[in-house]
């Protein structure tokens, strides 16, 4: 039987590494622009709480606290405008990756380790973070991409759609009237979907809507999930703290094959949740950072004769110069700044570069520098 590992794409970001140690060699040293992780200090309301559960001993459960699912719950209402939500509607999942790369596997999708996709499809956007893809791929079934809108699909064999909105990589966001129409289809035709809504709250040109929101679903949760994740809206990508809200059916089958796995959020992890979601403060500080150095950044590429696409949600610059990638990511390298290659999610980006403006204030600064230089 061939590796599983064999099903699966190169590891996109060891391709950038020879890119990195040119950056890496800039005198100023590296400005690293290409992963979005959180660089600013995680807030101190989450900190306390994660302390003062720190004498866990025992083991948590896959459902989390009652006070987790309250405070998930809470804040779907308040912030999705999610209603008629009860516990059964929602569950947490440690961080939002691990949950886009098994879910296939974990809702029984195609052929398992015989990698005979027995039919089964999943959809995905053609610009797309690539775990949808991968986890297609772990769990044997046919990864489909679609252009503008799913829509457009057969859809026979679609067991499975994600929609993103904020999008990774490109910050579109999509609106209201798209997301009733692809929900109305996805329901007419059977198809489970998924919508990855981990940059909800970070609109800047653009207010993002959950699918959750009544005048997307009808105000019925039937056959749609939503995923979120606090690593970006709260700093807090090194605890692994995510959740999902939706169809109370496919979640309550997807709690028991997660217990079956021990899928466990630790409690700890729990106690900062909760108190992340119950703080709008410091959400507000952390997109105030943000927001000035995506301003400072998109000048900054203006300037040096770049083209900003969408990019009107999420942590980063979709841009462009109208050549290769490739050849993008190795000038600005050797300027001491690292983006991310556009064609790591799709060939359709190809000649774009992927800009996150998650530095700290100093090398956003600097690569400012850099690039009006």
């Amino acid at each position: 039987m061939p590796p599983l590992s064999s099903r699966l794409p190169v590891f996109p970001w060891d391709r950038l590494e020879p890119y990195k140690k040119t950056a890496a060699e800039h005198p100023g040293g590296i400005v690293d622009l290409s992963v979005g992780t959180p660089v600013d200090p995680v807030p101190e309301v989450v900190r306390r709480a994660l302390a003062g559960a720190a004498d866990s001993p025992g083991y948590p459960t896959v459902w989390g606290t009652a006070e987790l699912r309250d405070a998930i719950v809470g804040w779907s209402e308040r912030r999705l405008g999610a209603r008629g939500l009860a516990h059964t509607h929602v569950l947490p999942v440690v961080g939002s990756k691990e949950l886009v790369a098994w879910l296939p596997v974990q809702l029984g999708l195609g052929g398992g380790a015989g990698g005979d996709a027995g039919g089964d499809r999943v959809a995905y956007p053609r610009l797309a973070y690539p775990t949808y893809e991968v986890g297609a791929r772990l769990a044997g079934a046919e990864p489909v991409a679609y252009d503008e809108s799913p829509r457009e699909l057969d859809p026979e064999g679609l067991r499975l759609l994600w929609l993103n909105s904020p999008s990774n990589p490109t910050g579109r966001v999509l609106p209201k009237e798209e997301l009733r129409a692809t929900v109305a289809w996805a329901r007419e035709h059977g198809v489970l979907v998924f919508s990855d809504e981990c940059y909800l709250e970070l609109g800047w040109e653009a207010e993002p809507v959950s699918v959750l929101h009544p005048d997307v679903c009808g105000g019925s949760h039937e056959g749609i999930v939503a995923v979120h994740s606090l690593s970006k809206r709260s700093n807090l990508a090194g605890y692994r703290a995510a959740f999902l809200v939706g169809d109370e059916a496919i979640l309550e089958e997807l709690l028991r094959v997660r217990k079956h796995g021990g899928m466990m959020v630790p409690a700890p992890v729990q106690a900062a949740t909760v108190a992340a979601l119950g703080d709008d403060v410091h959400v507000a500080e952390q997109r105030e950072r943000y927001a000035a150095r995506r301003a400072a950044l998109r000048t900054a590429l203006r300037a040096s004769g770049f083209r900003i696409e969408h990019s009107e949600a999420s942590l980063y610059l979709w841009a462009t110069r109208d050549e290769p990638c490739w050849d993008t990511v190795g000038e600005l390298a050797r300027r001491g700044v690292l983006v991310a290659p556009g064609d790591f999610y799709g060939s359709a980006g190809e000649r774009f570069v992927r800009v996150a403006f998650t530095a700290t204030d100093e090398r956003v600064g600097e690569a400012v520098r850099r690039l009006t230089a």
